[in-house]
């Protein structure tokens, strides 16, 4: 579960030395907008949403929201930054595993490190709409979401790009960053999808702990592909002239 919602240095100070003394007294109010927000926007969209509808659903004053949190564009970046533990719990992996001297394979600690922190968050009752909300909201190129991909998400994706890389050398970085981005379309897939019992005849289930190994097989196999071991320099991946930036 994540921790407790608490100022993040990106919002305004005025409202941080506001909300302080009302969240101290009726925090889970400030939970529930948050929530709200998060269910609604997972659900419809940011742009679909109003503050008054998220008010309603957290069943507080409208006024409460504007209170705690400002505009909805703030709403909405709360959202990542109340999920940030878990970035924080993947970064601690990925450092565990390229500076152990286990002689483990150090690319499928790396996997390991991209995966498991996100499928604990994905089995939380919360974890299931941010699921959702990343999967939706961030393969749109919207301010808010461009906001939130440089902040919470490019860093991450370099950190782990670099890792992979450092796994396999003798292959070029910009491969390396493929492999990451097909990795990271098979992880949101599985944390968003629902039609597994459907595509599996009634034998599978959505989001099967069982399944988290199954996953990362599948992750660490295609990364290996793409970046196998090798002494020799492969041929540079195709590059565009537009970057994207990845979740």
């Amino acid at each position: 579960m994540p921790r407790s919602l608490s100022p993040s240095t990106d919002v305004p100070r005025t409202r941080q030395r506001a909300a302080a003394p009302r969240g101290a007294q009726r925090p889970d109010r400030q939970h529930a907008i948050l929530l709200a927000a998060e269910k609604l926007f997972a659900q419809r969209g940011y742009h679909a949403v109003t503050l008054r509808e998220i008010a309603e659903e957290a069943s507080v004053p409208l006024a409460l929201v504007a209170y705690y949190f400002g505009p909805k564009h703030e709403l909405f970046h709360a959202i990542f930054v109340h999920w940030q533990a878990t970035a924080e719990q993947r970064l601690a992996l990925l450092h565990e595993a390229t500076q152990s001297p286990s002689k483990r394979d150090r690319l499928r600690q790396v996997v390991e490190a991209f995966v498991l922190p996100v499928l604990e968050q994905r089995a939380s009752a919360e974890g299931e709409y941010y699921a959702q909300l990343v999967a939706r909201e961030l393969a749109h190129q919207t301010p808010e979401t461009q906001r939130v991909l440089s902040q919470f998400f490019d860093p991450l994706a370099h950190r782990f790009i670099d890792a992979l890389h450092a796994a396999r050398p003798g292959n070029d970085r910009a491969m390396a960053a493929w492999a990451y981005q097909f990795a990271l379309g098979a992880l949101l897939h599985h944390i968003s999808d629902h039609r597994m019992p459907v595509l599996s005849l009634g034998c599978n289930q959505d989001n099967d702990p069982a399944a988290g190994v199954l996953l990362i097989n599948f992750i660490a196999a295609g990364v290996s592909a793409l970046l196998p071991v090798s002494r020799t320099p492969r041929r540079r991946a195709p590059t565009s002239s537009t970057p994207r930036r990845q979740p």
